[in-house]
């Protein structure tokens, strides 16, 4: 077991505590895990932050749901068929835009929001 040190402040001895930084940032999904956490799971979100399991967990989310959407954006391609990109360009913007958002909002449900 760890053993905590003391620095005195007056009359109250205060322990030695400190949060190791992350060597990766965060990307979107990792982000909005977070804050989900902080705002709807809150003692679960701080005790996971005071044992450094916070910045794992959300990194892992992070890359899970990075993954998760290529898939499903694959997946949804194969099942619609998507207009012609080089005669109909805004169409065809538009229909990745579809997907995309239909993607997202399975991996929000799956991962982010559980």
């Amino acid at each position: 077991m760890n053993s905590i040190t003391y620095q005195k402040n007056g009359e109250y001895q205060i322990p030695n505590l400190s949060i190791t930084s992350p060597e990766k940032s965060l990307g979107k999904y990792g982000r909005m895990r977070k804050a989900y956490l902080q705002e709807h799971r809150t003692a679960l979100f701080n005790s996971m932050l005071l044992s450094e399991k916070l910045y794992p967990h959300l990194l892992e989310i992070d890359q899970t749901a990075n993954r998760r959407l290529t898939q499903i954006m694959t997946d949804l391609q194969k099942t619609q068929t998507p207009p012609d990109k080089m005669t109909q360009q805004m169409e065809w913007v538009g229909y990745m835009n579809s997907l995309k958002a239909q993607a997202e909002e399975m991996i929000l449900t799956e991962l982010i929001y559980s």
